[in-house]
């Protein structure tokens, strides 16, 4: 029962009539600044749901340095033998490109999940910019893809990768992956608002595989048949490999990079409208 006397009532009315709530200023969720804001706020979502997920924890860093290690181990001193280059120079930049095309599947079929859950719908009836989803998305992508390149880079060096050209090149190097997955990212958001989960991992893993066993990262392009030279060579992933090559350790370099940023930014040019519309045709018909 309550003791509050009918002094103490009158007490905090009057205070409380002199100390009036502070005014919130009604701000658009259209503006650039709550663009960027939300965005940073949807990567934090996402970083913290894969942090505390076991699954991506191996799928983002177990498995790709355990891939790593098999390659050196079993193909390593085979591919050295035969070519005369050493093997890990292929190796590593090959490993940080699958694994950020491994992690753009399961981010898109985390998309999925949202869609069917509601929360893609939920987001949508709130005052939450229209754009801060998809580009939050594509914020914690770069993050997970720089975790993973910076861990199998330090296996890399545990098995004899060394940087020979400085800082500069290095960072150059670790901002490949990171160019190529947005834009793979891009492709697989774009693809996984218009299939359904299964058919989203059976397409996207086929190409990811034939894009993995015939690049320059397990054996030069001149050891391939000739008439699949030309094809190897300028394969999304041959160019990437081949200027991380370059970075690093010795190689061409201007032409495999323009190469692989005029593949990157052509997904995401390309793929980009898709990529919104679906996005925003999940968020409206799960709302």
């Amino acid at each position: 029962m309550s003791t509050t006397t009918t002094a103490e009532v009158a007490e905090q009315d009057s205070w409380a009539g002199h100390q009036p709530l502070p005014t919130v200023k009604p701000r658009s969720e259209r503006t650039l600044a709550i663009w960027v804001e939300q965005s940073f706020i949807q990567c934090k979502r996402l970083l913290i749901g894969w942090m505390r997920d076991p699954s991506t924890t191996i799928q983002t860093l177990v498995f790709p340095a355990a891939t790593l290690i098999m390659f050196r181990i079993v193909l390593g001193d085979s591919i050295e033998q035969a070519t005369g280059m050493p093997a890990i120079y292929g190796f590593v930049p090959m490993v940080m490109l699958v694994a950020a095309m491994s992690g753009s599947i399961v981010s898109a079929l985390g998309f999925k999940a949202e869609k069917a859950t509601g929360l893609l719908g939920r987001f949508y009836t709130m005052p939450v910019h229209r754009a801060a989803g998809l580009t939050g998305r594509l914020l914690a992508e770069a993050v997970r893809v720089l975790i993973t390149s910076l861990f199998v880079l330090a296996v890399g060096l545990a098995l004899g990768f060394r940087f020979w050209y400085g800082p500069a090149a290095s960072i150059a190097m670790l901002a490949i992956p990171i160019l190529f997955a947005i834009g793979f990212a891009v492709l697989v958001t774009a693809l996984a608002t218009l299939t359904e989960g299964v058919m989203l991992v059976s397409v996207v893993g086929i190409v990811q595989t034939l894009l993995m066993f015939f690049n320059s990262g397990f054996v030069p392009v001149f050891a391939y048949p000739v008439w699949l030279q030309k094809t190897v060579e300028n394969q999304p992933m041959s160019t990437a490999i081949d200027a991380m090559r370059g970075l690093s350790y010795d190689g061409p370099i201007a032409t495999p990079l323009w190469k692989t940023v005029a593949w990157s930014v052509g997904m995401i040019v390309v793929c980009a409208y898709p990529a919104i519309r679906g996005y925003r045709r999940a968020a409206e018909t799960g709302a």
